[in-house]
């Protein structure tokens, strides 16, 4: 597939350290200064991401409504105009199609917003099921432009350079219609780092415009843009989900522990029984948190294992290229009981992490189990997540 191209494309190229091809084919570049900087300083001060690799659908018309209500898990009908909601989008066997948000402007007028990798079978989905009813779905991801503005003074930034916009009273998860200099912006309260956060929608055309008023205007508040290294870490540390190695058609809201966004009261949606069925037989494996004991990371598909043994002590390796090592005093059991998804250092926390499929007789906090990093064996607890800021406090504040 040909690569794909934001609207700051050349931005990135200009300014990034190196792009690399993600999901939807998309470039994305890999960090500006260095991932970990970038990181800490959207903990500290004000981060901004390009996102204009998720995609947008436009759903209009009367049936809008109970279209949505019926491909979404979530509920649909007591949202409120201003509001959007987080859901995941299901196939009849349960399968997360998608984990999407639905921004609702009045009755029959939706728009969802898809994940980067999935974004063009999402909004096959959703047209595909809104044909033959009085609902009208349109891809409108190319000539759209998101950037998140994230961190602890994002908000007194964005009073800054962000006009109609009254932010002391949009709350988490609500959205107003602003503007920077003559550009229309859609403001949302939300992100994907665990921080107080908006995100920008944008005009493709004069995306590029309103990123150099940002870069500017943040200098006094310390912003940075930060890449997708960076972006990868923020979301670990929250343990949010990501399309992909987290999330795709062959696990459930209940794998990724994302079921408290699952609606039974409502009569009917696609995968319902499917999930119903799940409910009722239980897991073999959840996504669950870990702390590792390594300094790097461990691979994305590792496999994860119970301890086979421990021994009471590492004995020397006399011969051959590790000599002067000493055994690995771990030794994994036969079969495994999980494999990793993501793994990287938790610089907030100064742990390395990592999130993994793990079967349920395993998945209990303080568990210890082995995986191996650079082809040592390597103890990995069962984490509580999220590793940084559980409760949330952050975020909403």
């Amino acid at each position: 597939m040909a690569e794909r191209r934001s609207p700051f494309y050349d931005i990135h190229l200009r300014t990034s350290s190196a792009m690399v091809k993600g999901g939807g084919d998309y470039m994305f570049p890999v960090s500006y200064t260095s991932p970990v900087e970038e990181h800490l300083n959207t903990r500290a001060n004000v981060g901004m991401q390009d996102l204009s690799s998720m995609g947008e659908v436009d759903v209009k018309g009367p049936g809008a409504e109970r279209l949505l209500d019926q491909l979404l898990v979530n509920e649909i009908r007591s949202l409120e105009p201003g509001r959007l909601r987080y859901s995941t989008m299901c196939n009849e066997a349960g399968g997360i199609v998608d984990d999407v948000t639905v921004y609702k402007f009045h009755d029959e007028h939706f728009m969802v917003v898809t994940s980067s990798g999935p974004r063009k079978k999402t909004a096959h989905w959703i047209a595909d099921h809104a044909a033959g009813t009085t609902t009208f779905a349109t891809d409108v991801s190319a000539g759209t432009a998101l950037l998140s503005v994230q961190g602890p003074h994002s908000r007194d930034f964005l009073r800054t350079v962000i006009t109609d916009v009254d932010f002391d009273t949009l709350r988490f998860f609500q959205f107003a219609q602003g503007h920077v200099g003559d550009t229309e912006a859609l403001v949302s309260r939300s992100g994907y780092t665990g921080e107080l956060g908006y995100e920008l929608y944008l005009p493709a055309e004069e995306g590029g415009v309103v990123w150099e008023v940002l870069i500017k205007a943040g200098k006094e508040f310390q912003l940075l843009p930060y890449g997708v290294q960076a972006m990868q870490t923020l979301r670990l540390e929250k343990a949010l989900p990501l399309y992909g190695n987290d999330i795709n058609e062959d696990y459930t809201p209940f794998h990724v522990g994302l079921d408290r966004w699952v609606r039974f009261g409502k009569r009917s949606f696609v995968g319902r029984d499917a999930l119903l069925r799940i409910q009722e037989s239980g897991l073999d494996q959840r996504w669950t948190g870990l702390v590792l004991d390594s300094p790097v990371p461990a691979a994305v598909g590792e496999p994860i294992y119970a301890i086979g043994s421990i021994a009471t002590h590492a004995e020397p390796v006399l011969t051959g290229p590790e000599a002067g090592d000493t055994e690995d005093a771990v030794q994994p059991g036969r079969e495994p009981v999980g494999r990793i998804t993501i793994s990287a250092k938790g610089h907030s926390v100064d742990k390395m992490l990592a999130m993994a499929y793990i079967d349920t007789g395993h998945s209990w906090p303080g568990s210890a189990l082995v995986v191996h990093v650079n082809s040592r064996p390597t103890i990995a607890h069962v984490s509580t997540t999220p590793f940084f800021d559980p409760d949330g406090a952050r975020m909403k504040s």
